[in-house]
């Protein structure tokens, strides 16, 4: 690996971050200034450097030689003075615009007058910060993930005022690496982070209100969307104040509800509980119990009739015989079942079904409704047995999550019959209000909303939009590839559910989508 047109580079402030950069680019090769503020911070950077490089020789990842040798290429100071050979400097200090300037200030003073400067920021302007320096045509943005020796992406942020040189010049550093770059423009939270924790926020939002609680719906983001962790798993792993510095940042910027922070974070922030690193934060660290959202699959299985046709009720038949259960499909035949669902493709046509076989059903039958077009209690009220019905919502058909909806009117022993059913059947069941979307599309949707709303603003294309969620946030898939994957039909249908409901215009469908569905065409 090289560092290209840079052979020495400075970092200053060696926390987690910064260290893991240092360790980055030493891996790479290059000479590195590694800066801290005292000796004591300075051995904590050193502490870092080592406990890291020592973790990768336990796993068999780096031998001690290439430890020694990638240890040996990092000079540690407290003198600024000593980054004025570095070609580049990389500031790494904690997220605060009046820190980053005076570092800024101080680099300014010191290094030469072709050296590049580059910022770590996650969600502050780079051009807030590069307008206070005598350079501002070599500021550059530089934004790796945590943890930096791991995580493959690397947003590198050109401003208005940045020298496209040096913004090459640092995207080839970043490639030569190893990591792969994305280069945007300067812009609060880039891009991983503008799409992200709107996400995370609305999931504080929707815990808040009282929809679903904390563990369903870490649940049901992982079972039902794919994710690798829940999102207050994940807050809680970011820290809490991270968490609200970023949605503080870029709300100042955007004015978009959906990065105005909950006051639920706001709390939990202003008491101190931050998370993993207090051991406290939407989860309490240490604590036992049972895993989240499983419920019982004991029992016999189930007696099933589904009402209605096409490949939603195909998808349900098949999942009942893999589970062992029996199933009818005519009315004559509903009168002992234990659950009856709707899966019509039609909406009307579903209301009309299910209310004849709740006729034919004896009672106690759970009654439920998949159509996601409009609230379950539209259809409840229209069998004359509102008590006995649920939504019932199968986020990915050939998945393992149910999502269980109560209106007011289900009977609280419906509802738990309901999930217990859904265990049976091989489910994890996780349980809502009825509130459009649900908890996984209510969530999914407008994430990718704003990943369609970005790539029709001309801020990023669709190649380094889902290179940003998947190799910066670990996710599976891009957006982009979701949406087409989901369908732009569907992400439609249920973004205007979700608008109709709030009235919030952050959920309207972005124009980009709607016209892709007009058109038929896919975004990519």
């Amino acid at each position: 690996m090289t560092g290209g047109s840079f052979s020495r580079v400075g970092v200053v402030g060696l926390g987690t971050m910064g260290a893991g950069i240092a360790e980055v680019l030493a891996r790479g090769g290059l000479a590195v200034v590694g800066i801290e503020v005292n000796q004591d911070a300075l051995e904590r950077g050193r502490g870092h450097l080592e406990g890291s490089t020592g973790r990768a020789v336990k796993r068999g990842r780096l031998t001690e030689d290439a430890q020694r040798e990638i240890l040996g290429r990092v000079a540690l100071s407290t003198d600024f003075a000593d980054l004025g050979d570095c070609d580049l400097v990389i500031e790494a200090v904690p997220e605060r615009l009046d820190l980053k300037r005076k570092v800024f200030a101080e680099l300014d003073r010191v290094c030469r007058d072709d050296a590049v400067l580059a910022t770590n920021t996650s969600s502050l302007s780079v051009t807030d910060i590069a307008v206070t320096t005598g350079r501002p045509t070599k500021i550059v943005g530089v934004h790796f993930f945590n943890p930096a020796p791991v995580m493959k992406l690397v947003e590198v942020i050109a401003t208005v005022l940045t020298e496209p040189d040096a913004v090459s010049r640092v995207a080839g550093l970043v490639e030569g690496l190893g990591k792969t770059p994305v280069t945007i423009g300067d812009r609060a939270g880039f891009v991983a982070n503008r799409l992200l924790f709107g996400y995370l926020n609305q999931a504080a939002a929707m815990l808040e209100s009282g929809h679903a609680t904390r563990d369903d719906i870490d649940t049901a983001m992982k079972a039902g969307a794919g994710l690798p962790m829940g999102p207050f798993t994940l807050m809680d792993l970011i820290g809490l104040d991270t968490c609200l510095e970023v949605l503080e940042a870029i709300y100042a910027e955007s004015r978009d509800r959906r990065h105005a922070a909950s006051p639920l974070l706001r709390e939990l922030v202003t008491a101190g509980l931050l998370g993993r690193k207090t051991g406290r934060g939407f989860y309490t660290y240490g604590e036992s119990g049972a895993e989240p959202g499983a419920e019982a699959a004991g029992g016999p299985k189930p007696v099933v009739g589904i009402v209605g046709v096409g490949p939603l009720a195909d998808a349900i038949a098949a999942l009942c015989d893999r589970a062992g259960a029996e199933v009818r499909d005519s009315a004559a035949r509903f009168a002992d079942c234990d659950l009856i669902v709707e899966a019509a493709e039609d909406a009307e046509a579903g209301r009309a079904l299910l209310s004849a076989a709740a006729q034919a059903a004896k009672p106690g039958t759970v009654l439920a409704v998949t159509s996601v077009s409009g609230p379950v209690i539209e259809q409840a009220m229209a069998t004359g047995r509102p008590a006995d019905v649920v939504g019932l919502h199968l986020p990915d058909p050939a998945g393992t999550l149910a999502e269980v909806a109560a209106t007011v009117a289900t009977d609280p022993g419906i509802a738990d019959r309901a999930a217990a059913l859904a265990g049976r059947l091989g489910l994890t069941a996780v349980r809502c209000r009825d509130r459009a979307g649900f908890i996984v599309d209510a969530l999914r949707f407008p994430y990718l909303n704003d990943a369609a709303a970005m790539l029709g603003a001309g801020y990023a294309d669709a190649d380094s939009i889902d290179a940003a969620m998947t190799l910066g946030c670990g996710y599976p898939t891009g957006p982009i590839a979701d949406l087409d994957r989901l369908g732009l039909d569907r992400a439609v249908t249920v973004l205007r559910a979700l608008h109709a409901e709030t009235r919030d215009p952050a959920l309207a469908p972005t124009p980009l989508l709607t016209e892709h569905v007009t058109a038929g065409s896919p975004l990519r």
